[in-house]
């Protein structure tokens, strides 16, 4: 037997307006093609599904099986066409996040917050991109958008600028480097270095700094909070460099002190990655938005 989605919206449609009148109007054909569809469909069943001899018509016992199917499946196409609807039209979708800078999460948290407020239909996740292969997942469509400092040449890729930041050098007010207007390379010997637990190479601080420099600090302490790595820098029991908005409100504490790394600052840059295919979806390009705003207003602070 062979029912066809008009198939199920006809019964649905005369028994919810009694007879053939009134739910061809409903369905928009005629009379006579909606009885020639009831015989054919009939005809296949090998049953009659209607009691045609009652006002209004009603179904037959195989006529409400087929109505139950027809109001189990009807509904999950309805779904099913809004949600493809919503995907054309960038209202509905899946933005699932990974992040390969440690500490964007200080950032990125109010940004998702507005972002689901005006786009409640998106499905969003975050996914630490320091676990895995960050760019390769975003080629597999394994994730949807990876925020990175190291823009790649990728095919289908497309690395959309964020904006731009300062690696700042933190340490407790009375740790000897904070007389210094700045601090260098060489100003990291003998210092115990406090870190994200990241790979150097995804460290301003190495990359940037002290690998080009052939520096290497007395010790690394890796932590994995923003919240105990100050903490540890205020007792004194090392320095560290972090994104400049994170440190945006203890440098008004009397408990540290921040400089700029060497005379002249370490400007970095984030990216957001994205497939090029998706780069214009209305919601990528929110999110991108906010993103930026979000910056611009930690960085006025």
């Amino acid at each position: 037997m062979h029912i066809e989605f008009r198939h199920l919206r006809t019964i649905k449609a005369i028994h919810e307006y009694g007879g053939v009148a009134k739910a061809a109007d409903q369905l928009n054909i005629t009379q006579s093609a909606l009885s020639h569809q009831i015989k054919a469909l009939e005809d296949q069943a090998g049953v009659e599904l209607f009691v045609r001899r009652s006002k209004p018509m009603k179904l037959s016992a195989a006529g409400m099986r087929l109505l139950r199917l027809a109001n189990q499946v009807l509904p999950q196409v309805e779904a099913l066409a809004a949600e493809f609807e919503g995907l054309r039209g960038g209202s509905t979708g899946r933005m699932h996040i990974a992040i390969e800078c440690h500490a964007c999460f200080e950032w990125l948290f109010p940004v998702l917050e507005a972002f689901r407020k005006n786009w409640p239909d998106v499905d969003v996740d975050i996914r630490p991109g320091l676990a895995f292969d960050a760019l390769p997942a975003l080629q597999k469509e394994e994730v949807d958008l990876v925020v990175s400092s190291d823009p790649e040449d990728i095919p289908g890729v497309t690395f959309t600028e964020l904006f731009d930041y300062n690696a700042v050098f933190v340490a407790s007010a009375a740790h000897p480097l904070a007389d210094k207007p700045y601090v260098e390379a060489e100003d990291f010997r003998g210092q115990t270095l406090i870190t994200y637990p990241v790979e150097r190479s995804r460290l301003d601080v190495f990359s940037q700094l002290l690998i080009p420099a052939k520096v290497e600090p007395a010790a690394v302490r890796q932590v994995e909070l923003t919240a105990v790595i100050l903490l540890l820098v205020a007792s004194n029991r090392g320095v560290s460099v972090l994104p400049d908005w994170v440190v945006r409100e203890v440098k008004y504490s009397s408990d540290y002190v921040t400089r700029p790394l060497t005379e002249t600052g370490v400007t970095r840059r984030l990216y957001a990655a994205t497939r090029t295919v998706d780069t214009d979806k209305p919601f990528v390009a929110e999110l991108i938005r906010l993103a930026r705003q979000e910056a611009q207003r930690l960085q006025s602070a």
